[in-house]
């Protein structure tokens, strides 16, 4: 157990009977008039669907243990990811919607931290930004320049972003992993 003056971004509750939450953010708040409270937005670890839940100053909630372990994606079996622990070389199935969005962005032989609570994989953390080839891309013109628009171009993984006007097919680019977004050239 915990009070409310513990929470922090990335922390994991166990509130409603049991359903886990991540915090995705957090605000302490003073009023002039009445006792401090503590607004949060969360986020449901299995449904993805994210809420806002107040709390009062001092109020006790129930955090949930979670074992974060660095893995590396090996392969894909049938429908799920095998990942491999790299310090006891263990091989963990996860499903699709364990991995999420970061199935857009994983690559074999990637190294990923994997949270598990209590033997069920949550959720598959890529690291902020990861370097990508540009599949596909349609070619830019004489004049194109970074200020400029942008254009669709296909990754390796499979996944659609947009890139700017003079990126080519075959160049590797810098995607941020938490919302897709071009970050440069790598």
């Amino acid at each position: 157990m915990a009070t409310t003056n513990d929470l922090k971004n990335g922390l994991v509750l166990k509130l409603d009977g049991g359903d886990l939450w991540t915090v995705v953010e957090f605000q302490h708040v003073k009023p002039g008039k009445g006792g401090a409270f503590v607004r949060t937005k969360l986020k449901n670890v299995m449904s993805g669907k994210v809420v806002d839940k107040t709390f009062n100053a001092g109020v006790k909630v129930d955090v949930a243990t979670v074992d974060k372990r660095e893995m590396q994606f090996s392969y894909m079996d049938g429908g799920e990811f095998v990942f491999m622990d790299t310090e006891t070389y263990d091989m963990l199935n996860v499903s699709r919607a364990s991995v999420g969005d970061a199935a857009n962005y994983l690559l074999e032989n990637m190294t990923a931290t994997v949270a598990i609570n209590e033997g069920n994989v949550l959720y598959v953390e890529l690291p902020a930004a990861v370097e990508l080839l540009v599949a596909e891309t349609e070619p830019g013109l004489q004049g194109d320049r970074s200020t400029g628009g942008t254009k669709p171009a296909t990754l390796e993984t499979g996944a659609e972003i947009k890139v700017p006007l003079f990126i080519t097919t075959g160049e590797k680019v810098k995607v941020d992993t938490r919302t897709g977004d071009y970050l440069g050239r790598a």
